[in-house]
């Protein structure tokens, strides 16, 4: 069903750019919300953007607004996320996650979620 690969994970220096992409296959990308969460070692999960279906609408934790950039492309059927000024706690594994709130599928929430990519911010 739902498959998501990310990728654009990297070494970086503390204040250094970065953008991630999801490519997204085996379904209807354009009908489903999508979101961004990063999980670092010993830590829960922790939600930090997503981008609604249609009318795009956008979100951030405060830790990265002004910084962070979500977007989609729905005709390549990819989410991105734009990554500046990065500190070295934004280390983290990245991944995107799907979810279906325009058909039977809404109430399975944020189920589909990719496989990670690795963002380390060092010097």
């Amino acid at each position: 069903e739902v498959l998501l690969v990310e990728s654009g994970g990297g070494l970086v220096q503390p204040g250094g750019s970065l953008r991630l992409s999801c490519k997204a296959s085996r379904f209807t990308f354009p009908s489903y919300d999508m979101s961004w969460v990063r999980q670092a070692p010993g830590k829960r999960p922790e939600f930090i953007s997503s981008i609604l279906a249609l009318v795009g609408t956008t979100n951030y934790i405060d830790s990265v607004k002004g910084r962070f950039t979500i977007s989609r492309d729905n005709g390549a059927n990819t989410l991105y996320l734009q990554m500046n000024s990065l500190r070295p706690e934004d280390t983290a594994v990245y991944y995107c996650a799907a979810r279906n709130c325009m058909g039977p599928g809404c109430y399975l929430g944020y189920k589909f979620w990719g496989q990670g990519t690795q963002v380390t911010v060092s010097s």
